[in-house]
């Protein structure tokens, strides 16, 4: 990682973490300048510790929790739907993971690979606590049902496992990233593939995205009015301010075309 970040052109690398590192880059230690901004993933105190750093420095995001939901119909794979879930749910006991089906069939069978599959688990302990409180299995009556609850629930990371994936996909609004047909697993995002995986979590997906590259730009304004523009700008400006009772601006407004005004 201290590699990559010197071959992408960091100029500062410290190895350092948890809500004490957030501390340090929001108000500046003898060895650390003050950031203006505090960007990735953590766990609880990470984000707590963002949060309270809000208005002191900018950040990405509060991130909860991870969260997985697959789309599902009877062409859907319940093995493969249960791996997908324990693999998210093995990340922490409060992981939100579910799945979205129009089919009897593959819900119950799910439900049955997921107690399967929970047994032969190293992480059980914590899979199973996920499962058990904040699992779910939502049995829709048609794909319009489906898209309409998954678009509320806006998850992190939402998955297709339908014959008609691709088609699908576009007609989703609302998920940090969507991950197109059934080989396309979130794990391949969380290890390899590439995509950003600091993503919104706990609905905030129905507002924002992930980290990506314009989370570290910002956008300026400004203007250059004439004298053609002033005339044509003053009266009203004037007008507007004293209906507010902004003596000062009215004033401010007007100086530009009678400087007598004050």
């Amino acid at each position: 990682l201290v590699f990559a970040l010197r071959a992408a052109g960091a100029t500062e690398i410290y190895r350092v973490g948890g809500a004490q590192a957030i501390a340090a880059f929001t108000f500046g230690t003898e060895t650390i300048s003050q950031v203006d901004k505090i960007v990735g993933p953590g766990n609880m105190y990470v984000n707590e510790a963002k949060r309270q750093a809000i208005g002191q420095v900018g950040i990405d995001q509060l991130a909860g929790p991870s969260e997985i939901f697959t789309l599902a119909d009877d062409t859907a794979d319940p093995k493969i739907l249960a791996a997908d879930m324990l693999a998210q749910a093995e990340h922490d006991p409060e992981t939100r993971v579910g799945l979205i089906t129009t089919s009897h069939r593959v819900a119950e069978a799910t439900l049955r690979e997921v107690e399967r599959q929970l047994t032969m688990l190293a992480t059980e302990l914590v899979a199973r606590a996920a499962w058990d409180k904040r699992g779910e299995i939502v049995l829709c009556r048609d794909e319009n049902d489906m898209i309409l609850y998954s678009d509320d629930v806006a998850a992190e990371h939402l998955q297709i496992h339908t014959a008609n994936a691709e088609e699908l996909s576009g007609r989703l609004r609302n998920y940090g990233s969507l991950f197109i047909g059934q080989d396309s697993s979130v794990v391949y995002s969380d290890k390899v593939s590439g995509t950003n995986h600091t993503l919104p979590t706990g609905g905030a997906a129905r507002h924002t995205g992930g980290l990506w590259i314009g989370t570290f730009l910002k956008v300026c304004t400004h203007q250059r009015i004439e004298r053609s523009g002033v005339a044509k700008l003053a009266e009203y400006a004037a007008r507007q301010s004293a209906r507010e009772g902004l003596e000062g601006h009215r004033k401010a407004a007007e100086i530009r075309v009678n400087y007598d005004v004050v």
